[in-house]
């Protein structure tokens, strides 16, 4: 079946128009015709070799909300008509202990991405900047009506990425926990940490974004730029979530934390990250790291979200402006996701 999408042709390479061929539906498979797919820094980085060679071209895309349009005779979770999103993964081994546990993204012999991995055929993932995917049913979610399909896409990775590691390190009444950096990733962690009923702070470079920290459900704002913020808020937090892409000072932000506390990298920047050891020995603090979620966590975070009337804070764009959408985020000139319309892709 071949299929509109936008691709990368190579690293760096701006996106352009294309075709690709989907597989046919297997016995297990779920066809979905894609409504709005976000676009990640993670696509960014993976396009621009950031991340290392890619299996270029590559149609980029892990935040896909669509309709089934049909099902495999062995498929009983989906219907066709139902709405439904795809996440970061597509497949797993499903028998190691992290996959039967429902940590697939821990797939021992290592999860399929949605693009640009290796699939269970031998052929190249090719992600949700398309007008159709085929993925097996096991790896899609169901996404409540009551969410409005644009903005909900982008919870498909950025409201996992922060929800599961809210959850894991129990944020919740009595906690306070700090975010790093109001972007794509941290303007959800803000509002999922805050309908989980903790204390939540926003620690960004400036002040410039005070009033949507706030709006989002952040009850301190402070800028990392003023030297007094670490002094001011030392050993405060039980939990901080760094969301940046970026080097930061880890020692400095460790210093925040109280007695037990976690700090935990769901950013992902290209550089290595280095720390001094005597800032873990203080306090009995941990230095951590989480991606995504299981399929099962993913599907309780979109019922979560649903409850809470949580979605993303997006802006919708056309196919034809995915390249400008790429400087505009890496100009932090977006609040706070961009999604694409696919119906553009004609």
């Amino acid at each position: 079946m071949r299929v509109n999408a936008y691709a990368a042709p190579s690293a760096g390479q701006p996106l352009a128009p294309t075709t690709i061929e989907r597989r046919e539906v297997g016995a297990h498979d779920v066809l979905i015709a894609v409504d709005y797919a976000g676009i990640c820094h993670s696509d960014i980085h993976t396009v621009n070799g950031d991340w290392g060679p890619q299996p270029f071209p590559v149609v980029p895309g892990h935040e896909i909300v669509g309709t089934v349009t049909e099902i495999g005779p062995d498929v009983t979770r989906h219907a066709v008509g139902d709405r439904v999103g795809v996440g970061c993964m597509v497949s797993s081994c499903g028998t190691c202990d992290n996959c039967r546990s429902g940590d697939e993204q821990y797939c021992r012999s290592g999860m399929v991405g949605t693009y640009a991995a290796t699939d269970r055929d031998g052929t190249t993932t090719q992600g949700g900047y398309s007008t159709h995917v085929v993925v097996d049913a096991d790896f899609v979610l169901t996404v409540p009506e009551s969410l409005d399909a644009a903005a909900a896409a982008p919870l498909l990775c950025a409201g996992i990425t922060t929800y599961s590691p809210l959850k894991h390190w129990q944020a919740g009444p009595g906690k306070k926990v700090a975010v790093v950096g109001l972007g794509g990733l941290g303007h959800m962690a803000v509002k999922i940490a805050h309908a989980m009923g903790a204390e939540v702070t926003v620690l960004s470079q400036s002040l410039k974004k005070q009033e949507d920290g706030l709006r989002l459900g952040a009850d301190h704002y402070f800028a990392t730029s003023d030297p007094d913020t670490f002094e001011a808020l030392a050993s405060s937090f039980d939990l901080i979530i760094n969301t940046v892409s970026a080097k930061i000072d880890v020692s400095a932000y460790l210093g925040l934390l109280a007695v037990n506390g976690a700090m935990v990298n769901v950013g992902a920047p290209a550089e290595p990250l280095s720390l001094n050891v005597f800032s873990l020995l203080s306090n009995r603090r941990t230095f951590a790291g989480s991606m995504i979620g299981g399929i099962a966590e993913t599907q309780e975070m979109l019922d979560f979200c649903a409850e809470h009337g949580i979605v993303s804070e997006v802006e919708v764009i056309g196919a034809d402006q995915v390249n400008e959408a790429y400087e505009r985020v890496l100009a932090s000139d977006v609040r706070y996701r961009f999604v694409i319309d696919t119906s553009t892709l004609g």
